[in-house]
């Protein structure tokens, strides 16, 4: 797993954009792996005999216990040896434990299938980070993470329109083969076929202390104003957006009443190619305004979710399900602006010799309060409304979550006072 391309010179342009293309690919892979339960969660219930509660667990909890806490030591690795190899090997495991969730004869068993997912895809996100970051200036990287980010929103479109369809004719068993299988060739794909991009600083060896790496990490991170702010923003905003993703596809079927197939077909539409575009012209966006002001970076997202809270509050109140689909549409396509930013910022803030551990760092708080607690919250807040409003109380639920938003939205606000200064030092420095 040694890295060999340590120095030397720039990729082609061809290079760079076959290997962002195979890491959009993978990431598509791993959301539609670690999604698809939700739009299946209706059925997993009925033949499983589960709560909300534990829907709320498998969904997110489940999940993102390993997938936060493995993606640091991983990060490590990533920062010093080969992260194509690493990424590799990580999708092999998680599509081989998707599909093995199709066997699961019971609560645990599910349960301990998708504990598999989330430590597979551990090894996802901080080493494919760290190579667009080599691969691209700073001033390309937020439309670099943007093209990589919209791996969400394709994800979401295969994960909603595949599962939906295949569990309305097959059964929500055979969803998780479908979907897990492919991935295997993803896996070989990437070895054989991408190179290691060249490092923009030598790597270090490997710490003698990992907890010493992991703090000294955190603190530089707290110690930059801006990054701080925006860690706890992005943590915030990713609570609401998981809490609600998640659970959109019960609450096509149960409140608004629509088939599998038919929720599948309008989810997989709105939020894999409306909040794909979303996604890119978020990133697109912040790169053209903060041209003129760097403050743009983090105004634009809290601008955008302060602005649409109203839209959301109007979605869950509806009982119209075109009136629905219309404005889960608008959230949709603003939801994903922080995703290319954040990603990029907590990049560009960092020491090249720090990133893969940093973006490990932000993905540990953002999975584990957001992907972890989100989900399961609202699950927790459904069962609860539901002993005075029956099928409603995930209604209920919902709009608290969401209502989080406004705290994130203070985050981004205050990340602008010192973002400029902050981004100049870090230029100085070499990043």
């Amino acid at each position: 797993m040694t890295d060999i391309a340590q120095t030397g010179d720039q990729p082609s342009r061809v290079t760079r954009n076959y290997t962002l293309a195979m890491l959009v690919a993978i990431y598509a892979s791993s959301h539609v792996d670690r999604q698809i339960v939700s739009i299946l969660a209706e059925s997993i219930k009925q033949e499983l005999l589960l709560s909300d509660t534990q829907l709320g667990f498998l969904i997110g909890l489940s999940f993102a216990i390993f997938y936060a806490t493995l993606g640091i030591p991983i990060a490590i690795l990533a920062d010093r040896y080969s992260r194509r190899n690493i990424i590799a090997i990580s999708v092999i495991i998680w599509s081989g434990m998707t599909a093995l969730c199709g066997l699961a004869g019971s609560y645990v068993q599910l349960a301990l299938a998708r504990i598999g997912v989330g430590i597979g895809e551990a090894g996802s996100s901080p080493p494919s980070h760290s190579m667009i970051s080599d691969l691209y200036p700073p001033e390309k990287r937020a439309t670099a993470m943007g093209i990589y980010a919209a791996g969400i929103n394709v994800g979401v479109l295969l994960g909603f329109l595949v599962g939906g369809w295949i569990d309305e004719w097959y059964g929500w068993r055979m969803a998780f083969f479908v979907v897990g299988l492919p991935g295997i060739l993803l896996g070989l794909l990437m070895f054989f076929t991408v190179q290691e991009p060249t490092r923009t600083q030598a790597p270090k060896p490997l710490p003698k202390n990992v907890f010493t790496e992991v703090w000294e990490t955190f603190k530089i991170m707290m110690a930059i104003p801006s990054l701080r702010h925006i860690v706890i923003g992005t943590t915030l905003v990713v609570f609401v957006g998981y809490g609600a993703l998640y659970w959109n596809g019960v609450y096509f079927r149960r409140i608004l009443g629509l088939s599998a197939g038919e929720t599948g077909t309008v989810l997989a539409l709105i939020g894999g190619i409306i909040g794909g575009i979303g996604t890119l012209s978020g990133g697109w966006l912040a790169d053209r305004l903060a041209q003129h002001d760097k403050r743009y970076y983090v105004w634009l997202t809290a601008g955008v979710k302060l602005a649409i809270l109203p839209v959301a509050y109007w979605y869950y109140l509806t009982t119209d399900v075109l009136t629905a689909i219309l404005l889960t549409t608008i959230t949709s396509f603003f939801g994903g602006f922080y995703l290319s930013v954040s990603f990029a910022l907590n990049q560009s803030l960092l020491p090249p010799a720090r990133r893969a551990l940093g973006s490990a760092l932000l993905l540990f708080c953002i999975n584990i309060v957001g992907l972890g607690f989100g989900p399961q919250l609202v699950g927790i807040l459904s069962d609860y409304f539901s002993t005075d409003y029956g099928a409603d109380g995930l209604r209920y639920a919902l709009i608290v979550v969401v209502s989080l938003n406004l705290w994130g939205c203070f985050h981004y606000f205050w990340a602008g006072r010192n973002l400029r200064e902050d981004l100049a030092v870090a230029e100085k420095s070499g990043v």
